[in-house]
């Protein structure tokens, strides 16, 4: 009777398992094509902010574990558990920019793509995700690796402020001096975190003038002295010069060759005040010994920041079915990719790549403070199965295993907003230092004493 009570408090739509329209409801809560075959009890869909409270107290009263889903864009489904409530936020959707201060209220299933494109009227910027249609909450919850990263810090070090929906049903607000632990914890803690975020207050920067690209490919082959050469490149950069990685299959821009070479692709983003500047900042790539063996060069090519959202988009369809792995290292990028180099050419499709962002977080140190995220090594590595036929799951699933075989050994830890939670019982754990693992699990057991919330998957 509480339950049936409590319920009707709830304005936007309760879907129970068995009820008509339950399975396409669970199938739309990821942005996946590949979606795990786990199947909450109870999907609350909130109308507003006002009925998040309401439903953590429809949960406890019939006795259900919750998850949250602010966007859909777990690569492996934390949202979709087994039993328990399943709380979508899809609908707190809302933007308050405020140009005087710099700061923006935002709420956590606003997309990056939305807000940068708010933030271009007013000519301000936040390190958003590398792909546009991510909502902000999972990528703030988790640290948030973004666009500019080097020079802004992970994006949660931009957060000022927060107000939760705590397992009590609670509605709190969390800064640097209210709720501290709680703000600690939510910038890093990801999927785990036991709370519900419903709005976030942000800082805000001034928009680049200019954003500048230069990019070489070369055959996969050369992935020794092409990572050595770029990567002694790298020291020279300033931070506001993004540098990465892609081990793939060429772009059609890159080669016309069929079927399309397997590559190592060297790509540059810089962001500055004026295109001299930023073609400046490119300057150490510019000498590249390797350039009569280069497939492709691209070299100070003017861009936006919405063709880079349409370019980083594009390597994930939506249609397609995805599966990724990260992993954070002490080893250079020549050893890492040169093992992974390898497991690329033998990859089962074609659209299947490593991503390795040099530097994928600010050098400062300050930047990274008062956090659960934390960088846990010198280099970091991603793999990304993406193929289309349900027939090639396992063919793909074992070679994001393969690839991480390859390099695991050399690992010094993961980053929780895109492990392979499913893949061993220690990713979790290894997202983050013993200290601050040690930390969130006191928390934990301070702000939701009756684990009301789900834990990591694999937990």
């Amino acid at each position: 009777m509480g339950g049936q009570t409590q319920a009707r408090r709830i304005e936007g739509d309760i879907v129970r398992r068995g009820d008509p329209g339950y399975e396409s409801v669970r199938q739309g809560i990821l942005w996946n094509g590949l979606k795990p075959h786990r199947f909450p009890e109870l999907i609350v869909r909130v109308a507003s902010e006002r009925d998040v409270p309401e439903a953590v107290a429809l949960a406890r009263s019939e006795g259900l574990r919750i998850a949250v889903r602010a966007g859909g864009h777990s690569w492996c489904g934390s949202p979709l558990r087994d039993g328990g409530m399943l709380i979508d936020l899809a609908a707190l959707n809302r933007i308050h920019i405020d140009p005087n201060s710099a700061t923006a209220t935002v709420q956590p299933a606003v997309t990056g793509g939305a807000l940068a494109s708010d933030l271009s009227r007013h000519g301000l910027a936040f390190p958003t995700g590398h792909c546009g249609s991510v909502a902000l909450g999972g990528y703030l919850l988790s640290g948030g690796l973004g666009w500019n990263s080097g020079a802004l810090g992970p994006a949660c070090a931009s957060v000022q402020q927060m107000e939760a929906v705590t397992a009590a049903g609670e509605v709190v607000r969390c800064d640097a001096d209210e709720n501290s632990d709680l703000f600690w914890a939510a910038r890093g803690a990801g999927p785990g975190f036991f709370a519900i975020v419903t709005g976030f207050r942000l800082a805000l920067y001034p928009r680049p003038e200019t954003i500048v690209t230069t990019t070489y490919a070369f055959a996969l082959a050369d992935v020794g002295p092409v990572t050595r050469w770029a990567g002694e490149a790298a020291t020279e950069l300033p931070p506001t010069v993004e540098l990465s990685f892609l081990l793939g299959t060429a772009d059609p821009a890159m080669s016309a060759a069929t079927p399309r070479p397997k590559v190592v692709v060297v790509a540059a983003t810089a962001f500055a005040d004026s295109q001299d500047e930023a073609i400046r900042s490119l300057g150490p790539l510019r000498a590249c010994p390797l350039d009569d063996r280069a497939l492709f060069i691209q070299a100070d090519e003017p861009a936006s920041l919405e063709a880079l959202d349409e370019s980083s988009g594009a390597l994930w369809p939506a249609s397609y079915r995805c599966a990724a792995d990260t992993l954070w290292s002490g080893a250079d990028y020549e050893t890492l990719l040169s093992r992974l180099a390898a497991v690329v050419a033998a990859a089962p499709s074609e659209r299947s790549l490593v991503l390795a962002p040099v530097s994928p977080v600010s050098r400062d140190k300050a930047l990274q403070q008062d956090m659960a995220f934390s960088v846990l090594g010198d280099s970091y590595v991603v793999p990304f199965a993406i193929w289309d036929s349900p027939a090639q799951d396992h063919a793909n699933m074992r070679w994001l295993r393969d690839a991480m075989r390859a390099v695991e050994p050399l690992g010094t830890g993961h980053y929780i907003a895109e492990a392979d939670l499913t893949a061993d019982p220690s990713r979790a754990r290894r997202s983050f230092s013993p200290s601050d693992w040690d930390r969130l699990e006191r928390l934990k057991a301070r702000y939701d004493p009756e684990d009301v919330f789900f834990s990591y998957l694999g937990q």
